[in-house]
């Protein structure tokens, strides 16, 4: 594999900036500059502009004196006057664009000079004595170069003594220019109005063109929502084959030039929504029968001409409503502001559909999937939404089943045994979150409910264990990619085939494609696995259980001191087990002596933490500690991982009897086990190919522990070797929904001394995957806790390593297919996308790193917060396919980095079973397997 090269991807910016050093024959200019235009410049773009009267400028250069010039007759005076405002630095710049300035303050002698524009050296011809038509014809200037403000080139605008026209009459005497206030750089007049700078009005002058028709015939006293013009984010990598994909994504079309919005005012005011509905809804001759109205905020197809005021009379005391429609923006039609009433629009299509809404997703009741041997049915629906991407707008809908339960809450009370005396049944109460609604009120109250019209949802506890039970569910939930794109093409069809939801579609100017979107993506290179002795390329399905089963592990710690507890009653699985793990141990080069063999009398839990207490009292020198448990016992489960994790520091490993008595999978299992056991004793199982050097690795999580008030608890593991096969692992525990972390120096700065004294050196790249963050929270990550990353630096001197960090989205509804055939498949695992479904305001990129053997392609997510390395796209995607293959705990590659899949064990096991910080001493051993 050729190694890597990390590109710098600091942009040199190509603007040429022209300069020129001052006229040495020209003595320096003393005092405040004349603040004046020159008329007949024309910028690029600009609509024809009429010169008009200019003063006598102030400077050494005095007026120039030939005939009757001394003065200025009163009819010149009076024009002067009126023009002398309009004509004036600028705002008779924008003037000529189409634009109306706000007035500005004129300079005074005490202010300080603003420095040199760009235009030449002042007009050399006699305005007055031109009348208004020869001026029009006159020839405009060609428009200046990019120039640096503040240079006056010569050659590039051609306003000096080279251009004067004649010798007598010059009314604007020979004098520094003053256009160009500051160091700015001129731009074209489409670049003028960035989003952010203030938009300017439209002036009397013909507008410029819009990107509205409609917007050139009515000069608009509201801004126009552009868009914002940014550089193309370099997100799109060449590495792999190309392979064509289908999405579960539908284009949609705009046909709208435009979305008008308005702001709505009822006075005198009116409180209750539906009445303001009801009151707009009876102007519909004005407004049109298309409407997306919230209360305040109204969107319209159409444009209304002025403001316009309308009248109502409130029904219940007879009142007159004056209501204000007044236009605040006009949008384009695939703004990112149209995206919300957009999805409003959709689910009237789906309700036109006879879809139910149950929570977010629509759901088909009439289509129901009967499972009554299990009493249950399946409700097929649809998670849809429209979202603006680096494609433009799509449709997304995702294929959604809801599960109910034929019995209802009555039932269950019934079998419970509780009889309902009194003739009317027992309310259930629900207590919903206090929440404020439109007014700032907060809402609070209790809903009651009767429980025989109320069903229980979910999957009950003891069908979860019915293997039989499950896999019939699963059967009917888990579709297939040609299944999927079948659902999709059919939701398609309903919307093409009914009239009303097609004509809700179009009047908004919305048009859907008839399938599903189309584009080409990547499969990266198969990545060489390493072990002690040998190495290999993965095959297609990326499975290599056989080659870590068969050759020894890259390091194996020798297991000579560790005891195995089990119950009487389990004393055969525990013989067998034994047997099988010193048979399967050669193979992989581990050395393993006979256990200390401890039969328990019972299986209750004092006696096994009683027993496990004493014996490693006894002997401290225990390595591991392994048990056999009888049952899914949850609670002996936490007994033992809390003593042997927080009070007595020991590597354990838990073991189900039921798991290791089939015969016919012993073998698999113990392979299994003592894969594990190695880890949790600090050995290596494999590895892969990492070109970067001195690169740390990070993985973050954070689960949120519901039996203590939801407190969040954060799992930080780090790489601390060369080869990325040694980790350092912390947990911190923080205050309830507190997502993002908060103590991050004590993880951070643990990782990079640990780093220092296995490598005696510290890390030049640290590359961060952080998982658990919605897209609400990027900013917040790239604001907050990625500067309390970087700070954490200062505890070492002079070092400042690059940094890459990584968002790690899981929970996502895009789905990718195979469209190399006519059927859509499973794509190949290691299929990446980073163009044209990725988002327009990060680097990021959907990568399915797995082997799908049911279901669809679901993609992970990965968006880049940070690249200081300057990592380049091929680098960030090839480097998380590789840590893919990193989990340890499966031969095999996963959705997430392994040290994200690290953190979120570790999270979990804190959280879920310790409720308490886990031992320091286990922090280089992966005891949370």
């Amino acid at each position: 594999m050729e190694p890597w090269k990390v590109i710098n991807q600091n942009r040199i910016n190509t603007n040429v900036l022209y300069s020129q050093p001052m006229d040495p024959i020209r003595s320096p200019f003393r005092g405040t500059p004349p603040f004046h235009s020159l008329p007949s410049v024309r910028l690029p773009g600009s609509q024809p502009y009429v010169p008009k009267l200019m003063d006598t400028a102030v400077g050494r250069a005095g007026q120039a004196v030939q005939g009757n010039s001394l003065g200025r007759s009163k009819e010149t005076s009076l024009q002067y006057e009126q023009l002398q405002q309009e004509s004036v630095g600028l705002p008779s710049m924008f003037r000529g664009l189409g634009f109306e300035t706000a007035a500005r303050p004129a300079l005074r002698r005490d202010m300080t000079p603003f420095g040199r524009g760009i235009l030449g050296r002042g007009l050399s011809f006699d305005m007055a004595s031109k009348s208004q038509e020869e001026l029009l014809n006159q020839p405009t200037l060609p428009g200046p170069l990019v120039l640096a403000a503040g240079d006056s080139k010569m050659s590039s605008v051609s306003l000096g003594w080279n251009r004067t026209l004649g010798r007598g009459n010059l009314e604007a005497p020979l004098g520094r220019p003053t256009v160009g206030l500051g160091r700015a750089i001129c731009k074209a007049p489409s670049e003028l109005s960035s989003p952010d700078t203030p938009l300017l009005s439209s002036s009397s002058l013909p507008s410029p063109k819009s990107s509205f028709p409609l917007y050139q015939d009515h000069p608009s006293d509201s801004p126009v929502e552009q868009m914002e013009k940014k550089e193309p984010l370099v997100k799109q990598g060449s590495k792999g084959i190309p392979q064509p994909l289908g999405l579960n994504l539908v284009k949609i079309h705009c046909q709208n030039e435009a979305v008008y919005q308005y702001h709505v005012t009822f006075s005198p005011n009116v409180e209750c929504k539906s009445m303001r509905f009801g009151m707009l809804k009876d102007h519909r001759s004005v407004t049109g029968d298309v409407t997306a109205f919230d209360g305040a905020i109204l969107y319209l197809p159409i444009r209304l001409q002025q403001a316009v005021e309308l009248k109502s009379q409130r029904k219940t005391d007879g009142t007159e409503i004056t209501i204000k429609i007044q236009m605040t923006k006009i949008l384009e039609p695939s703004s990112d502001l149209c995206i919300p009433f957009y999805n409003v629009v959709f689910r009237r299509v789906m309700k036109l559909l006879d879809m139910k809404l149950v929570g977010r997703n629509f759901y088909d009741p009439s289509s129901a999937m009967i499972l009554q041997h299990h009493r249950l049915q399946i409700w097929p629906g649809y998670a849809a939404s429209i979202r603006r991407t680096d494609g433009g707008l799509f449709l997304l809908a995702d294929i959604s089943h809801k599960v109910i339960r034929n019995d209802s809450v009555l039932d269950v009370i019934k079998n419970y045994g509780v009889a309902v005396k009194e003739e009317d049944q027992p309310l259930l109460i629900h207590r919903p979150s206090e929440r404020q609604n439109n007014q700032g009120r907060l809402l609070k109250g209790e809903i009651l409910l009767l429980p025989e019209l109320s069903f229980m949802t979910g999957i009950p506890e003891k069908m979860k264990k019915d293997f039989r039970a499950m896999k019939d569910l699963t059967q009917q939930i888990n579709l297939s990619p040609k299944q999927h794109h079948t659902a999709l093409g059919n939701l398609l069809q309903k919307i093409s085939k009914n009239e009303m939801a097609n004509n809700e579609m179009i009047r908004w100017g919305l048009c859907l494609d008839t399938d599903v979107h189309k584009i080409s993506g990547r499969v990266l290179p198969m990545e060489r696995i390493n072990l002690r002795n040998s190495s290999f390329i993965t095959s297609q399905d990326l499975n290599w259980t056989k080659e870590v089963t068969r050759e020894a592990s890259i390091l194996t710690v020798p297991m000579h001191f560790w005891a195995l507890f089990y119950p009487k009653r389990a004393v055969d699985q525990a013989r067998e087990l034994v047997g099988m793990l010193e048979k399967i141990a050669g193979p992989i080069g581990m050395q393993m002596s006979p256990p200390a063999w401890i039969e328990l009398k019972d299986d209750r839990i004092e006696t096994y933490i009683r027993t496990i207490k004493s014996m490693l009292g006894v002997e401290g020198k225990v390595q591991m500690v392994v048990c056999i448990i009888t049952g899914t016992r949850d609670d002996l489960y936490g007994a033992i991982k809390k003593l042997c994790c927080v009070q007595s520091p020991v590597p354990s490993q838990v073991i189900n009897a039921r798991t290791v008595a089939q015969p016919t999978k012993l073998w698999s299992v113990a392979q299994k086990i003592l894969l594990q056991i190695n880890c949790k004793l600090g050995g290596e199982l494999w590895g892969v190919d990492i070109p970067l050097k001195q690169l740390m690795v990070i993985g973050m999580d954070v689960y949120h522990d519901p039996s203590r008030g939801m407190r969040s608890v954060v799992g930080f593991v780090a790489s601390i070797s060369l080869s990325l096969t040694k980790w350092y692992s912390r947990v911190v525990f923080q205050m309830p929904h507190q997502e993002i972390v908060d103590s991050l120096k004590l993880c951070l700065v643990g990782s990079l001394k640990k780093y220092y004294e296995v490598n005696h050196c510290l890390p030049e790249k640290i590359v961060v995957y952080r998982d658990g963050v919605s897209d609400g929270q990027l900013k917040t990550v790239t604001s907050y806790e990625i500067p309390q990353l970087q700070k954490c630096f200062e505890a070492f001197e002079n070092y400042q390593p690059k940094m890459v960090v990584f968002v790690v989205q899981k929970k996502i509804s895009t789905n990718l297919y195979s469209a190399a055939t006519d059927n859509f498949v499973t794509p190949s695992p290691g299929t990446v996308v980073d163009h044209t479904i990725t988002s327009r305001e990060w680097v990021d990129f959907y990568l399915l790193a797995h082997h799908v053997r049911q279901g669809c392609g679901i993609p992970t997510h990965y968006v880049c917060v940070l690249n200081t390395a300057n990592l380049s796209p091929d680098h960030m995607q090839r480097l998380t396919f590789k840590l893919c293959h990193m989990y340890w705990n499966w031969p095999g590659t996963i959705r997430v980095p392994a040290p994200c899949k690290y953190a979120h064990k570790l999270a979990f096991l804190s959280g879920q079973v310790l409720h308490h910080e886990p031992a320091i001493q286990l922090c280089e051993k992966l005891f949370f397997l």
